[in-house]
């Protein structure tokens, strides 16, 4: 008893001291990793990432992935600016760039480094169906939620400790039903649907993004209904994901468009 009230102490603890509210989504985050800890080591998989991958210079495309990402990256500077948190971005080191592989996808690293890779292009068709990618790639970053999920799986070992602890007395088997059961129960009830919902928060914040940068915001509905048509319905059921499913994210889109174009009003940015 006496192991497991530590264990709940450190826990208790370690929630208490690492819990911040973010700026862009008003919530309270788990979060152990400082920014000054992870991009360091972000930048430098982002060097080795772009020397062991074909970097597409100089072409239409190429440019275009640059022009979107820097009008996305001067909507983030606005809106921090306009929600009294300048500072917020200290550190962030912005880069975009186009990378030749079909895969359909795009992703930003911790502190602004972007990739889309040529294999998205066709579906995003143009630069508001870019806006929408690059918007929501870079809202995980501003939303910290490379750190937060880096957090939260150092929280579920810790948990798999406890559980260790607490049946050490019972016998090899029994303690693997244990560990079994709580990894399916954390996974599924837990970090599943953490990832998911850092999709829909970078949804959110993405939709705000590109509507500031001068992209209307109904273009991501449009954007998200091409990529279901290309999925051909063999994403996995949505309680075995770490996104939404399509449908249910396009209707989480359809009731954001509202408050995006709201917000980009303050900033001169008027859609019908």
């Amino acid at each position: 008893m006496k192991k497991n009230s530590i264990l709940i102490g450190i826990c208790t603890l370690g929630l208490l001291v690492s819990c911040a509210t973010n700026p862009l989504t008003g919530k309270k985050t788990l979060n152990f990793v400082s920014n000054s800890e992870l991009f360091p080591t972000s930048f430098a998989e982002y060097g080795t990432f772009l020397k062991e991958n074909k970097v597409i210079t100089g072409t239409t495309d190429a440019r275009r992935v640059e022009s979107v990402g820097i009008k996305i990256k001067l909507a983030a500077e606005k809106y921090l600016n306009y929600l009294g948190q300048k500072q917020y971005l200290d550190g962030y080191q912005w880069e975009y760039k186009l990378v030749d592989s079909k895969d359909v996808n795009a992703w930003c690293m911790p502190g602004g480094k972007i990739v889309v890779y040529s294999g998205i292009l066709p579906i995003t068709k143009d630069d508001a169906g870019l806006a929408t990618v690059m918007g929501h790639e870079v809202s995980h970053a501003l939303a910290n939620h490379g750190a937060q999920r880096m957090s939260a799986g150092q929280l579920q070992q810790l948990g798999a400790v406890g559980v260790a602890v607490a049946t050490g007395n019972k016998s090899a088997e029994n303690q693997q039903i244990w560990q079994q059961a709580y990894g399916v129960t954390t996974q599924y009830g837990g970090m599943l649907p953490f990832s998911r919902n850092h999709e829909t928060e970078a949804d959110q914040i993405g939709l705000t993004l590109m509507a500031i940068a001068g992209y209307n915001p109904e273009e991501a509905i449009a954007f998200w209904t091409r990529m279901s048509a290309n999925s051909n319905g063999q994403a996995p059921p949505e309680f075995l994901s770490t996104h939404p499913s399509d449908a249910t994210r396009i209707a989480n889109l359809r009731a954001m468009v509202p408050e995006a174009k709201a917000v980009a009003a303050k900033f001169g940015m008027i859609y019908k």
